[in-house]
């Protein structure tokens, strides 16, 4: 099963990338996680309906036929860690790759948000874009180590 991260916003602190890294090389072959950043339409003259169908349009292109659509979502389901470990039991059970999806600075498309398998949300804060990447890596990896009983996950 794969993972794949999208997330919209091509530029991160150095801090965010060394972290996403550190987190994306502890998985297991049998779970690969990748991310794919998109780029965010350029805000100049143009109006919130074109410039989120634009990055929708970037959002689909790289992503493959088939694949399980999880928006992260301010209104999406509160997830607790161990829930999130379930559902991705869940998701590697269904045999499906899984696209997360991390809208840009100004959300995603609602037409998109809505047609998603699921919506989730990872805080009722609202985060940066690069600690929302970073957060996201760290709890699938949490996730992860709870259903694998690896003791990175303590109670």
């Amino acid at each position: 099963m794969k993972l794949l991260i999208v997330a919209v916003g091509q530029r991160v602190p150095d801090w965010a990338q060394t972290a996403w890294d550190d987190y994306a090389k502890r998985f297991p072959p049998e779970l690969k996680v990748e991310l794919k950043a998109v780029k965010t339409e350029p805000r100049s003259s143009k109006t919130y309906e074109n410039l989120v169908a634009a990055e929708r349009q970037r959002i689909e292109a790289v992503i493959p036929r088939g694949t399980r659509i999880v928006v992260l979502d301010e209104r999406g389901t509160a997830l607790r860690t161990t829930a999130l470990a379930q559902r991705l039991k869940d998701w590697q059970l269904g045999g499906d790759d899984v696209a997360l999806i991390i809208g840009g600075p100004d959300g995603l498309e609602p037409a998109f948000r809505d047609a998603a398998h699921e919506r989730i949300r990872l805080s009722d804060l609202t985060l940066p874009h690069a600690m929302a990447r970073v957060l996201l890596i760290e709890q699938l990896y949490r996730a992860w180590s709870i259903n694998a009983n690896h003791p990175y996950h303590r109670e």
